[in-house]
């Protein structure tokens, strides 16, 4: 009997321990996004991930399912292969308005079948222009042409059925929000986003369902000026893209019994104004809250003083679904000080420099007005500074009611601050009574960097905070000033850096979009996008160049060729651009902003500000937007592109040597960012590489261990460093404190990046008012750098998105600690070391269904252990060599813990 019960127990225990290690699914996403609701591509990619407590898991083969309803759509079957991530829908064409569930099962390699997963779904949006039945309409009133109040739409309707689902349609010329029966429309602000307006305007499909009534219902809709009518860059120029306000309004109800109706935006609603009685994205927001219509979205609400509305002709045929995620509300928080300033004002200080607004509770007497401005610093006496904001006026202001307390916050408009002056606030001004939000768009955090100095610990918190405050639909170069506007050069430099951060493929999938609608008929892309600035304006090198570098830079993140299918045309386009502005293929011609902001001292008399050519990096940057487009040909399968485009990168670098470099093996401009291109983008003989490398280091000791870099030449300073052995000095560069450098504002009390190296000077002065914002992401450029070479965490060219990782430590700096990890489209994948005296720890995570290459510092494999173990006796681990200071091991999915002899950790061998 003993012996049966042990047997019986050991065969429990056995299949535990198997059911434990079995494979299961989960992250079930469509076009990278979990079960989301109103997509318009045709032809959806799923992806999924595979999780195991066991090593060296991969997937064999798959099968996907997609039903709508009860019916059958598509049964891929089993298919062999491990793609796991944007595998493209097969089944038949795709209805519209339709919710769809899919499910997954995989094969893995030790011959087990999972189960089915649980059901994910996705539901199309609109896929023709002509299902849109509603009208565009606009006030029927005319507008206060000075303030320009937000425009409020009404209209009722009867149910009288059971609703099985409802969804709104919905987009404005402006920003809008939605009530329906007085309850808010989904949790997304600043709707319908920031597009080319005129080419592309995005609308929103809410699932409204449960906010219908039996009986009579009400829809009501605020509109505000926003990007599309406001003022928008410093000229103060307004209707950038049309002068009147509009909306677009479709409610689809579907009832149990099979019937439907359509509520459209038509001739039957009313428009009137409301309590916004002023907004503007630079200027701010006015509340009176004594012209509130309250419940103008309910029912039973009197609109009989309200006008009528225009039925207006504007497109449909530009209209498209929401593919990225949406500006919504996020971190809140409490003011840590609050202040007298010296000149008497009462200021509060929130701890961080973020974008947003701030909630007001406050009751006062009828006509009490509250008005709150906002700012990122104090100046050196401690007094609110606002001369960097320019003509912004950055002011909400809230006029009372006289009623119950209200909590009061605006509503199409944002702020970039850490400070707020508070003046006319009925009482005493206590911090409880203040909250500020943070607004950005709905990107998952994915990636994090620590280590063991506080300093840089720091200054990953700011580069992430300078990203959470410029994305909000487009990537901004600063969220504060009369500027706020999508410039290409600072996305493209920081485009890597983002996407370790946070999930950024949707965000700039959707912008990539905007570049292509706004690049000229000649190829040339704008310096902003969407472009607000002028048809002619554009062109230069290292902004324009974001029609090629930020595709490839998010395919090399994230895996995805639809990308590139997407943007080859603009890549192409860009390209031939400047082969046509070319003469002998130099590219010695247009405006060019150059090495943006880079070093120039304040006293510049021994001629040590670092100006580099423009044209010499014009050249660069032509050579490496042509490498790009190769890359990309070949991806695509263009090989006639593949073989034309390579003839002329010949050409290119054969130019560039013939102009730049000086008989003796020298580039005309010794600057920094100089040599940082032309090592980085390879235009210099493999002969003369490591002299130009131990020039730009002698450059960098020249400066006393100081970067003279600018917005183009300051991403790839710290990789050139490091890639040509010279990553002791890089290490310099980072952890140097005083001006300029990176952790140079960090000691000044940075909370975000600045767009200067010193936005304010060590006697607590400003740098010129007229351009000095201090949230300014692109220097944060470095946390690439961070994630890639200290940590070691990066992906392969031939294993994108981090199907193959590469995960190369490089101690040193005297740190004793560092660690990245990253939520990949496959899983976490994670790096982090420690030394302890002569030993050093490397603990690494590496996702189901993909593998990595981990270079170990040691002597030899015989000096490390793996858990305790010997390699030699891990089954799961290959040696697969040496390479300078570095063990070099292939190995599958699962956790490892490597330990080794430190003693040659974080010593360089120079090329």
């Amino acid at each position: 009997m003993n012996k049966e019960l042990l047997i019986a127990g050991c065969s429990i225990l056995l299949n535990i321990f198997s059911a434990a290690g079995q494979v299961t699914l989960h992250q079930l996403r469509t076009e990278n996004l979990e079960n989301p609701v109103g997509i318009d591509v045709t032809i959806p990619r799923f992806s999924w991930q595979l999780e195991s407590s066991q090593r060296s898991v991969k997937q064999t083969a798959w099968e996907i399912k997609v039903t709508a309803g009860k019916t059958a759509v598509w049964n891929s079957g089993k298919v062999a292969g491990d793609q796991s991530v944007q595998v493209p829908y097969g089944g038949s064409s795709l209805q519209s308005a339709t919710r769809y569930s899919w499910q997954v099962r995989v094969w893995d390699n030790t011959g087990h079948t999972t189960p089915w997963s649980a059901p994910a779904f996705f539901q199309t949006a609109l896929l023709t222009p002509g299902e849109w039945k509603a009208q565009w309409i606009a006030p029927g009133f005319t507008e206060d042409a000075v303030n320009r109040p937000a425009v409020l739409f009404r209209k009722t309707f009867g149910i009288n059925k059971k609703v099985r689902s409802a969804f709104a349609y919905i987009t404005s010329h402006g920003l809008y929000e939605a009530q329906i029966n007085g309850q808010r429309v989904g949790d997304a602000y600043l709707t319908p986003g920031w597009t080319s307006y005129k080419k592309r305007l995005q609308y929103q499909v809410y699932d409204v369902t449960p906010m219908l009534a039996n009986g009579q219902n009400a829809i009501g809709v605020s509109v505000g000026n926003g990007w599309y009518r406001g003022y928008l860059a410093w000229s103060g120029n307004k209707n950038s893209f049309g002068k009147d306000i509009g909306l677009l309004f479709q409610l689809a109800v579907t009832y149990t019994d099979g019937t439907s109706d359509l509520i459209v935006s038509d001739n039957n609603w009313k428009s009137s104004t409301g309590s916004i009685r002023y907004v503007e994205i630079y200027h701010g927001e006015t509340i009176d809250t004594r012209e509130d219509k309250t419940g103008f979205a309910k029912a039973g609400y009197n609109d009989g003083a309200w006008s009528g509305v225009q039925v207006v002709d504007s497109a449909k045929n530009i209209l498209t679904a929401t593919c990225n995620e949406p500006v919504k509300k996020h971190e809140t928080f409490k003011p840590i000080k609050v202040l007298t300033t010296p000149n008497g004002k009462t200021v509060l200080d929130f701890g961080q420099n973020l974008v947003g607004w701030v909630m007001v509770k406050a009751k006062g007497n009828a006509g009490d007005s509250i008005v709150i401005k906002h700012a990122e610093v104090l100046d050196k006496y401690g007094n609110f500074y606002l001369d960097n904001l320019r003509a912004a006026k950055a002011t909400a202001t809230y006029i009372l009611d006289g009623k119950e307390e209200r909590t009061l916050e605006p509503h199409f408009t944002f702020f970039g601050f850490r400070y707020i002056q508070v003046e006319g606030y009925p009482g005493e001004v206590k911090p409880e009574n203040f909250t500020a939000v943070a607004l950005y768009s709905d990107m998952a955090p994915t990636g994090s960097f620590s280590c063991s100095h506080p300093l840089l610990n720091q200054l990953q918190h700011n580069i992430q905070w300078g990203q959470r405050g410029n994305f909000l639909d487009v990537p901004t170069d600063c969220p504060q000033r009369d500027e706020r506007l999508g410039w290409t050069g600072d996305a493209q430099a920081f485009s890597r850096t983002a996407a370790f951060n946070f999930g950024v493929d949707n965000f700039f999938t959707k912008w990539l979009h905007d570049v292509a609608a706004d690049q000229r008929a000649d190829g040339l892309v704008p310096s902003v996008i969407p472009n607000v600035l002028g048809a002619n304006s554009g062109g230069s090198t290292g902004w324009a160049d974001v029609a090629t570098i930020l595709p490839w830079n998010m395919y090399l993140a994230y895996g995805d060729k639809r990308i590139l299918e997407n943007q080859y045309k603009s890549m192409k386009a860009w390209v031939g651009y400047m082969q046509a502005q070319s003469k002998n293929d130099l590219w010695q011609t247009g405006n060019h902003y150059g090495d943006w902001l880079f070093y120039r001292p304040f006293d510049d008399n021994d001629g040590r500000a670092a100006v580099t050519d423009k044209h010499l990096i014009a050249q660069c940057f032509y050579a490496n937007s042509t490498q790009l487009l190769i890359n990309t040909a070949k991806l695509l399968g263009q090989n006639n592109d593949a073989e034309n485009f390579q003839a002329l990168l010949e050409r290119i670098k054969a130019a560039f040597l013939k102009e730049y470099l000086t008989p003796n093996g020298r580039l005309v401009s010794g600057t920094q960012t100089a040599y940082v291109l032309a090592l980085q983008f390879d235009m210099l003989p493999e002969a003369l590489r490591a002299q130009a490398a131990a020039r730009l280091a002698e450059n960098i000791k020249s400066y006393n261990n100081h970067l003279t870099t600018g917005f183009l030449g300051t991403p790839y300073l710290c990789h050139v460093l490091s890639r040509y052995g010279y990553t002791d000095v890089a290490y310099k560069l980072l952890l140097q404190e005083s001006y300029p450098s990176w952790l140079y504002p960090v000691k000044m009390g940075a909370t975000t990046i600045w767009e200067r190296w010193d936005g304010q000077k060590p006697d607590s002065t400003f740098q010129t008012p007229n351009m000095n914002s201090f949230n300014h992401y692109a220097y944060g450029a470095i946390g690439d750098w961070m994630y890639r070479v200290i940590a070691g965490l990066d992906t392969y060219e031939d294993g994108p998105g981090y199907k193959h990782l590469k995960i190369q430590p490089h101690p040193g700096g005297g740190l004793t600690k560092a660690a990245a990890s990253l939520q990949t489209w496959y899983g976490t994948a994670s790096s982090s070391w420690a030394t302890n005296g002569n030993e050093l720890t490397l603990e690494v995570e590496v996702p189901a269904n993909t593998t990595a290459d981990i270079y170990i510092p040691a002597t030899s494999a015989d000096a490390i252990t793996e858990s305790g173990k010997a390699l030699s006796g891990i089954k799961e681990i290959q040696v697969a060599g040496k390479e300078d200071q570095y063990v070099v091991v292939k190995a599958g999915s699962g956790k490892y813990r490597f330990v080794t002899a430190a003693a040659t950790a974080g010593k360089e061998t120079k090329q």
